[in-house]
């Protein structure tokens, strides 16, 4: 479902995929190649959330805007199942991985992998192409080759999928 409210009306562009049971709220702009999966939460009530070309934002991601904020998501990204978003910028080529939280006002470096479950806190700067794991979120290694052919791969995905589901829409299929 999209909502306007208080005067800010999402923005979405006719390519990108978002699913009838996500939510998007308040002043969200979403560019070409998006996916976004049932159950996510878009709410940008108090600032401004801006979400960039390929990004995939997966079932169950919540991602909410902190007063007069802006959440810059860049492009590529993937928001895994489950995270919570509340950060002031994702680098492009980022990868939040399932159920981690990346508080307010936290900043994430481009080809950064944020591991399934790791707790970037508030203001937490996380550098580029590094991987971070736990609770708070720390460095554990540099981002390899290997890791970034499989999560490029895994982007693609997304996009192509994204395409798919505008391409051939959902057929709704009652019980018998």
């Amino acid at each position: 479902m999209i909502y306007a409210f208080d005067g800010k009306r999402p923005e979405i562009s006719k390519k990108a995929y978002v699913n009838d049971h996500a939510i998007i709220l308040g002043d969200v702009r979403i560019e070409d190649d998006v996916y976004v999966g049932p159950g996510a939460i878009l709410r940008a009530d108090y600032g401004r959330l801006e979400i960039g070309q390929g990004t995939a934002v997966e079932e169950g991601v919540l991602i909410h805007v902190y007063p007069e904020a802006v959440c810059r998501i860049g492009e590529r990204v993937t928001l895994g199942h489950g995270a919570i978003v509340h950060a002031s910028r994702i680098g492009d080529l980022a990868v939040i991985g399932m159920g981690a939280v990346v508080s307010i006002d936290s900043t994430i470096g481009e080809k950064t992998i944020v591991a399934e479950g790791a707790v970037v806190r508030m203001k937490q700067t996380i550098p580029p192409g590094v991987v971070v794991a736990g609770n708070p979120a720390k460095v554990i290694r540099k981002l390899t080759p290997k890791d970034e052919e499989r999560w490029l791969d895994g982007k693609q995905h997304y996009i192509d999928l994204t395409k798919k589901y505008l391409r051939l829409g959902l057929q709704r299929v009652d019980r018998v």
